[in-house]
């Protein structure tokens, strides 16, 4: 296959990444995309000239020319999008998280093996330039024995309502940001285990918006002996900061994703867009370039669009989206519980912050 016919289903943020990370692939042509409000996928699929659009995703599916669908949907829509889109015999992209609970991550992976397709789970950080090289450090031994791994991501909160509504998320920062942490533990400690997780989250600032964490700092140890820790925010102000770091025998290495490709800049009166989530661009600010590509988005999509076309297996995929979200429920049954959850370890619960704070 020479060329990889993708249909977008979702027209807000993500989408937009997507869809100019998508250009960027020779091997993709975006052929339609689908949003349920005819303003604002009619404007979507204009600006990024996309032949075809649909207010009803499953009319979409109909499309025998499309081969792969990239979900960007809120959490709640993943699960039964991803199926229908298995059903109509199509390979799936399903953004972070993988869905809300166990039971709907074992009924996307079984609808894609049934149908034949695959099921890619769409974790950036695998893609990061920076964090690609930071791996190649640890894997080529230049570090010596790993035991300690670090990852943080902070901001002031996401940029849609459903993500405050927990009925639609699912839970806060943990499930919308740890899942980040938890697959680049898993990925940075080929082949160990988790062992445990320890977690404590809070409402500190936005108790006013959701139910959910808005700050969490958990603890996962790996059978290697391995410690990672995770920290993130939706209650810091300034924008998107996201590092890791890797600590070993024999050396350390800190990869900071966004300050060190950053212009530093200083405007009295500001100006249009600094970096994501920053909310004023007056005063000190660390201007990004090549933003979606710093994240490691054309890259991704490039892989896995390769991955259609050649009918290779994807670097993550949905089973390495359900360890992500096992590891979720395990650090919101923590924070709930005060101890650490040990592995293995498996939940019937519908929705991770159901094991921290149940509906009233």
């Amino acid at each position: 296959m020479s060329q990889v016919n993708v249909a977008l289903v979702g027209s807000q943020f993500i989408s937009e990444i997507h869809a100019e990370s998508l250009k960027r692939v020779p091997r993709a042509n975006v052929l339609a995309v689908a949003s349920p409000t005819e303003e604002h996928v009619t404007d979507f699929a204009d600006r990024h000239g996309i032949p075809n659009h649909f207010t009803d995703y499953r009319k979409m599916l109909e499309m025998g020319e499309v081969d792969v669908v990239l979900l960007g949907l809120p959490n709640d829509l993943h699960a039964e999008a991803a199926i229908a889109a298995a059903e109509a015999g199509k390979h799936v992209i399903c953004e972070k998280p993988l869905c809300l609970n166990l039971a709907d991550a074992d009924a996307m992976i079984d609808a894609c093996d049934a149908a034949g397709v695959k099921l890619m789970y769409a974790e950036e950080l695998c893609f990061t330039p920076k964090y690609v090289r930071l791996k190649q450090l640890a894997d080529e031994g230049a570090l010596g024995d790993i035991y300690m791994v670090k990852q943080s991501e902070k901001h002031d909160g996401p940029h849609a309502p459903w993500f405050w509504d927990v009925d639609r998320s699912g839970g806060g920062v943990t499930l919308d940001m740890g899942c980040h942490a938890f697959h680049f533990f898993r990925w940075m400690l080929p082949g160990a285990e988790v062992t445990s997780v320890y977690a404590q989250m809070d409402t500190a600032v936005h108790g006013d918006k959701t139910r959910g964490d808005d700050n969490a700092v958990i603890i996962v140890t790996f059978s290697n002996g391995a410690t990672c820790v995770a920290e993130e925010s939706w209650a810091k102000p300034g924008g998107m900061d996201d590092r890791a770091e890797v600590h070993g025998s024999d050396g350390v290495a800190y990869a900071d994703l966004l300050h060190g490709n950053a212009i530093r800049t200083f405007s009295r009166e500001g100006y249009g867009y600094a970096v994501e989530k920053a909310d004023s661009t007056a005063g000190w600010t660390f201007t990004i370039y090549e933003e979606a590509w710093n994240y490691g988005f054309p890259q991704e999509m490039e892989h896995f669009v390769d991955c259609v076309a050649d009918d290779t297996e994807p670097l993550v995929t949905g089973r390495d989206g359900r360890e992500a979200l096992r590891m979720v429920f395990a650090a919101y049954e923590s924070a709930g519980t005060g101890r650490k959850i040990e592995f293995p370890y498996e939940t019937a619960a519908r929705r991770p912050i159901d094991l921290w704070r149940p509906a009233p």
